[in-house]
């Protein structure tokens, strides 16, 4: 059955009474899918089919084979990993970026994704009080956005890689990247796809709360040189994944900037919390950086994906990029800016419409008071861990993610570092199993920690009290 116009009002309002229904109750389903593995592709034909199904049918699979494998990103009480929140407008900007269908790769293949992009950017720049001479390009995810800035720094070299490559080349020197130990691991990744190499990625001690020793750092630079290498970049996060810990990243500006290096900070998770004037010292020194990345899928409400690349040397992103053949030259483009230019992807959805209605639906106060409203919720669950005689903090919590473990009587108990290990990992998969709050782990040197994560723009203060509640009844039978 061909899906027309009349077939197709039908089915994208119950699609979008789905959605509603959804949204008002998300909290009923178990956050964490219970299928088993196969399960959900034992009950999808192997072929594909030969004649039209009805829509109607399609969407009737939908709810009864689809939704019971979906984790619930969108759940209040989803407190894994980083949450990832969607919302109305957000929604409302992916379904009409659907429909216009635009590759938004340069100027003329739809100036409004453009110039839409600009605009939305520069919004987005003023709202993270970044200075003016920071250019932004939407991409997916921080991992692009960091291999983007990667390549830059590669780039601005001047060793010519763009064209000449770097294999075979007794010219040029083992290339370094610098990061901390717990730096996301896409940095590393990034240093593998752009050719520097895993060996090549230096990863620099952390000090008591988990920020990268300056003093090493620089040490080791100084090492690197004398053995002929070539450092290129040192990568500093605010608010990395296992404990959204802040490197100092003034101090490590600085060393950039006496040995020549770029720097890129990844705020993937934290730069939202720049829009909030009491939390600006976390951000003290990121204007001095070459480039940064904030993902407003993550803690923006904005639908997955959309991650921002601001750079202040937009040039060296342009000459590691910019190829234009010549089915795509216009007779704007020296005067109009081109984002295929600037990053790995040429095809480009026109993400920047769902992150200009976010912006405008919401607005810089209820952005804020959201922000603020899962900062306190942290602080209370924090405080909630520090007054239990069983239970300890793992890192501080300068954000909305509280890390902490199970530890009978602050190790009274006497258990092994193992067995504390294997008691905490029992508890969080005995929570999780609850499926009325999902919670994700991390190891930190060595010790097994659970992470709640708060992000969700529903998410509230009930949320963070029944999950405490659950945490606690489970964590009954390792505490006799």
């Amino acid at each position: 059955m061909d899906l027309n116009s009349e077939i197709f009002s039908a089915s994208a309002r119950r699609a979008i009474d789905w959605i509603i229904h959804y949204f008002e109750h998300t909290d009923e389903y178990p956050v964490l899918s219970r299928v088993k593995p196969g399960e959900i592709k034992s009950q999808l034909p192997e072929l594909p089919p030969t004649l039209s199904e009805s829509f109607d049918t399609i969407l009737d699979d939908f709810e009864k084979i689809i939704i019971p494998g979906i984790t619930h990103w969108n759940h209040p009480r989803f407190f894994a990993y980083f949450s990832i929140t969607g919302s109305y407008p957000g929604i409302i900007g992916e379904f009409l970026s659907s429909a216009l269908n635009v590759n938004a790769m340069n100027w003329k293949s739809s100036p409004s994704a453009t110039e839409l992009e600009e605009v939305v950017l520069e919004w987005f720049r003023y709202m993270v009080q970044l200075p003016t001479t920071f250019m932004g390009i939407i991409n997916d995810t921080a991992s692009v956005s960091s291999l983007c800035a990667i390549a830059a720094a590669r780039e601005a070299t001047a060793f010519n890689i763009r064209e000449l490559g770097l294999s075979g080349r007794p010219d040029l020197p083992q290339l370094i990247l610098y990061v901390s130990e717990e730096t996301h691991s896409s940095i590393e990744r990034a240093a593998m796809v752009l050719g520097i190499g895993q060996n090549n990625v230096r990863k620099i001690s952390t000090d008591a709360v988990f920020r990268m020793n300056t003093d090493e750092l620089e040490q080791r630079i100084r090492v690197d040189i004398d053995n002929g290498c070539k450092p290129i970049g040192v990568v500093a996060t605010i608010g990395t994944t296992s404990t959204t810990s802040i490197d100092p990243v003034a101090e490590i500006a600085s060393i950039c900037r006496k040995y020549n290096l770029w720097l890129h900070v990844d705020a993937a998770y934290g730069g939202p919390v720049s829009i909030l004037p009491e939390k600006r010292d976390y951000f003290v020194g990121w204007e001095l950086a070459d480039s940064i990345v904030i993902n407003p899928h993550k803690w923006m409400f904005t639908p997955i994906d959309c991650s921002v690349l601001f750079s202040r040397r937009p040039d060296m992103l342009k000459s590691a990029f910019s190829l234009v053949p010549e089915y795509l030259r216009t007779a704007e483009q020296d005067v109009v800016k081109n984002y295929m230019d600037y990053g790995v992807a040429l095809g480009r959805r026109f993400r920047a419409l769902k992150l200009w209605m976010i912006i405008r639906s919401y607005g810089t106060n209820k952005i804020q008071k959201t922000l603020r409203e899962h900062l306190n919720y942290a602080e209370k669950f924090k405080a909630k861990v520090e007054e239990h005689d069983d239970f300890e903090l793992m890192a501080p919590v300068p954000f909305s993610t509280v890390v902490f473990r199970l530890n009978p009587n602050h190790g009274k108990h006497s258990l092994s570092n193992d067995e504390l290990n294997s008691v905490n990992e029992r508890l969080m998969n005995k929570i999780n199993a609850t499926g009325e709050v999902f919670l994700s782990h991390t190891k930190l040197r060595g010790n097994f920690s659970i992470r709640l994560a708060i992000g969700n723009i529903k998410t509230i203060e009930a949320d963070i009290d029944l999950a405490w509640d659950i945490i606690l009844k489970q964590a009954k039978e390792f505490c006799s």
